[in-house]
């Protein structure tokens, strides 16, 4: 039985009786250092924090947008049109002001224009300026947050500009120009054979999205049949038939259309209507008169029988 002091188990090489001491040193300036850390975060006496900007919106610190314009004549000239200081002039000149936006400037003013003391959007983190606008637009905007727009720090001044837009709803440019200044992977399908008529102007690009969100993907319009953002155009395809074209219903228009633009004529996915079809039917044409000689795929197109394939009133099969 060891009848010995205690021992002290040492790391493999260290030398016996040192050990402990170079242990205690390590910890003593460990435990320093981390006293250390808060002091040198800390901003320097007189340092302005880096926080959001803070909009001040109490009313009895607003100043009225008569005495914004007096440093800001620039900006109110161009306001005249707006459709804000329209609503400005309801209500006995008590609606939307240039206070209702950027925080009441009693502050601002008495610090001889201080920018510091006012809210400026330009300034401020998209989180803000979303939150700052959503204040009125909420009711008609109530899934901005959720859109890939919002996700992606894009916020309502990155598309409008609130006080000399010339193109409405207060856009920065027209559609599909605004657009196209971030999508333009998609501006070139726009350009190919045949393609839905957007930079012809017949169609935006708002018909089909809802840029300020939406339940479904790409920010396409949300309706109760899917299908209705093509259905209000092409209303001769809406039905509802006696016999409904199974994949129109369960997978939509995409299924057999591309809907920006497309080589295939038709907008069509396939360059030939017999090639889209036996993608689904190739086993049932191989089987019938379709199947015989060359294939189905080398005969004649298969809406020369079957002309009715977004669905029929008349006919299971889809022919006239």
């Amino acid at each position: 039985m060891h009848k010995d002091g205690p021992v002290t188990q040492l790391l493999i090489g260290a030398a016996p009786g040192k050990m402990p001491g170079l242990r205690a040193c390590w910890m003593l300036i460990l435990g320093a250092g981390m006293l250390c850390v808060p002091v040198l975060a800390a901003p320097a006496p007189g340092d302005k924090p880096a926080t959001a900007q803070v909009k001040d919106t109490n009313p009895a610190n607003y100043v009225g947008s008569e005495t914004c314009a007096t440093c800001h004549d620039e900006v109110a000239k161009k306001f005249a049109d707006n459709p804000h200081t329209k609503i400005a002039l309801q209500h006995g000149k008590t609606g939307a002001t240039c206070e209702s936006c950027h925080g009441s400037g009693k502050a601002h003013v008495d610090g001889g224009g201080d920018v510091t003391k006012i809210f400026d959007p330009a300034k401020a983190t998209p989180k803000d300026v979303d939150a700052n606008c959503l204040g009125c637009h909420a009711g008609a905007h109530p899934n901005f947050d959720r859109s890939p727009h919002a996700k992606a720090g894009v916020s309502c001044i990155g598309c409008h500009d609130i006080h000399a837009s010339k193109a409405e709803p207060l856009l920065k440019a027209s559609q599909p120009a605004l657009c196209f200044q971030c999508h333009n992977d998609v501006k070139p399908f726009f350009d190919m054979p045949f393609h839905h008529k957007v930079n012809e102007g017949l169609v935006t690009c708002g018909d089909c999205h809802d840029v300020h969100g939406a339940f479904g993907n790409n920010n396409l319009r949300s309706t109760a049949d899917q299908n209705a953002i093509c259905t209000k155009c092409h209303m001769e395809n809406r039905g509802p038939f006696a016999y409904e074209h199974v994949p129109v219903k369960a997978e939509g228009c995409l299924a057999c259309h591309t809907p920006h633009g497309s080589q295939n004529a038709r907008l069509l996915n396939m360059p030939t209507i017999n090639t889209l079809c036996n993608q689904c039917h190739s086993p049932v044409a191989a089987g019938t008169v379709h199947g015989m000689n060359s294939g189905s795929a080398e005969l004649q197109p298969c809406i020369d029988c079957h002309t009715m394939i977004h669905g029929s009133n008349l006919d299971p099969y889809f022919k006239r």
